[in-house]
């Protein structure tokens, strides 16, 4: 699953939490029109694997993880430091997948520790807690999400099976999700990103660990 937020703004790229073995805090960021290595950003509010992120043009959004956590945090990408808290998950989850429009970000899917296929959304400029958005069609984790300015796409995951479904949402509305379509081959684990135009889902575990990357349009 991808942990990361993207700034247009500041060209910057973040990546949040994980484990390496022990599951970190560690935020670290690259300007994305460059090579190089990594450089240290600051510290999530706490340390978690399997969370998932969105972003608008200045801010990055954290939402659940494990160990089972509601919490939101927040960073200004452009700003090196710390990240502060935003409120709370509707329920608190890992696993999960996100998207964005650059104004909503949408959590759907995740083990709470039940499998669930609830979505939640916040605004990205404010702070507080999240508000329920809908359900995906399948409960479901370990999928991936992007988004546009309109639309959210959320793909792969586990129901507990391995899928290759793709379900979008229209982020300015509330509401459920509908088929989209389906990846070229099943699996959960998978990244994903997109521009305003086209999303890429990348690399996951089929079961064996593949390099595929499919995009929609």
């Amino acid at each position: 699953v991808a942990n990361n937020a993207v700034s247009a703004s500041s060209a910057r790229g973040l990546f949040l939490g994980g484990s390496s073995p022990t599951m970190r805090n560690t935020i670290d960021y690259i300007t994305i029109p460059t090579a190089g290595n990594g450089k240290d950003f600051g510290d999530l509010t706490a340390s978690h694997q399997y969370l998932s992120s969105v972003s608008s043009n200045t801010r990055g959004v954290n939402g659940g993880g494990d160990p089972m956590t509601n919490l939101i945090d927040y960073v200004t990408i452009s700003t090196l430091g710390n990240a502060k808290d935003f409120g709370d998950l509707f329920t608190g989850r890992y696993g999960t997948g996100s998207c964005s429009s650059g104004v909503r970000g949408v959590w759907g899917g995740g083990v709470t520790p039940s499998k669930v296929n609830t979505m939640d959304y916040v605004t990205i400029a404010s702070t507080g807690n999240a508000n329920d958005f809908g359900d995906l069609k399948q409960i479901k984790v370990y999928l991936t999400g992007c988004g546009s300015p309109s639309r959210g796409i959320f793909a792969g995951g586990m129901t507990p099976t391995k899928i290759n479904n793709i379900e979008f949402i229209t982020i300015a509305t509330t509401g459920n999700a509908f088929d989209f379509g389906d990846l070229t081959n099943t699996r959960n684990g998978l990244a994903g990103c997109s521009n305003s135009i086209r999303g890429l889902f990348a690399g996951g575990n089929t079961p064996t660990m593949v390099n595929t990357i499919d995009f929609v349009s």
